[in-house]
């Protein structure tokens, strides 16, 4: 595994916000700074667990999905929120964190 970003849920407005309609949430680029911390409002109809809307979480990018999630607890299915990018969320002792398995053919700018 490698870490990617930190994600952090906020209710209030940010720097650089972008919106992402299609997963009903706004966020920060977490490219933007050198701890990859990025910033993460959940828009009030977002379609996931309490636990990821309102704990930070830690993503990491991983070689093969399925085979990290395998025998873990679910929060969000594999799925793909942009081209070239599949992520999962899992619980780790109460905590959220996202896999990410990222094809750097398709995503060099990741």
């Amino acid at each position: 595994m490698k870490f990617n970003h930190i994600g952090i849920p906020t209710t209030e407005r940010f720097e650089g916000e972008i919106d992402l309609p299609a997963l009903k949430i706004t966020v920060s680029d977490h490219q933007n700074n050198p701890y990859g911390i990025q910033w993460q409002r959940y828009w009030p109809d977002a379609p996931y667990p309490p636990l990821v809307k309102s704990v930070p979480h830690v993503a990491f990018e991983v070689e093969d999905l399925e085979a990290a999630i395998k025998d873990q607890e679910i929060l969000i299915a594999p799925n793909s929120p942009s081209s070239g990018v599949v992520v999962a969320f899992i619980s780790v002792q109460g905590a959220p964190v996202e896999l990410m398995q990222i094809n750097r053919t398709l995503r060099t700018d990741l």
